[in-house]
């Protein structure tokens, strides 16, 4: 009975964390994803202007159809189809390119944390640290999000 409750006061080698909330919850993550989030933002706006644009001009083709010569009518239909495509082409390249930013936002973000993080795996004497989305089952214990949430962020009202 001993050797289990001294076993219980180890440290654990193992710790979790939760990378969502870390990123989400302190004021450096926060401002990242805000700073993003208006990108999106900008783009969804901007592609709303443009779908009202096309509406528009599909329309108008539309009124125009019964007027038009079936080839002057398959010339501005075809012109307007190759318009369609060179924009969603554009705009899909601005959202690859929004998430490129996010992924690296969350990146760099992790990268300037890892010392906070890795002062309590040396503080907690653990060996490693696993995203708490992997783990199947835990003890609360090994849970360092607060800890770390808390830590960040009195870190990043000393700079």
């Amino acid at each position: 009975m001993v050797a289990q409750d001294t076993t219980l006061n180890l440290p654990p080698p193992i710790l979790t964390i939760d990378q969502d909330r870390l990123f989400q919850e302190t004021g450096l993550g926060a401002r990242s994803a805000r700073a993003i989030e208006a990108e999106v933002e900008t783009l969804a706006a901007e592609n709303a202007q443009i779908e009202s644009r096309l509406i528009e001009r599909e329309q108008d083709l539309t009124v125009r159809r019964p007027e038009l010569p079936v080839e002057d009518f398959r010339a501005l239909a075809d012109a307007f189809d190759g318009d369609v495509q060179r924009i969603r082409d554009a705009q899909d390249e601005k959202a690859r390119e929004l998430s490129r930013l996010r992924d690296a936002a969350r990146q760099d973000f992790f990268n300037d944390v890892a010392g906070i993080i890795s002062d309590i795996v040396r503080e907690r004497g653990a060996l490693v640290v696993l995203d708490r989305r992997d783990v199947f089952l835990s003890a609360d214990r090994i849970d360092i999000t607060d800890e770390a949430i808390a830590r960040v962020n009195d870190a990043a009202t000393l700079e």
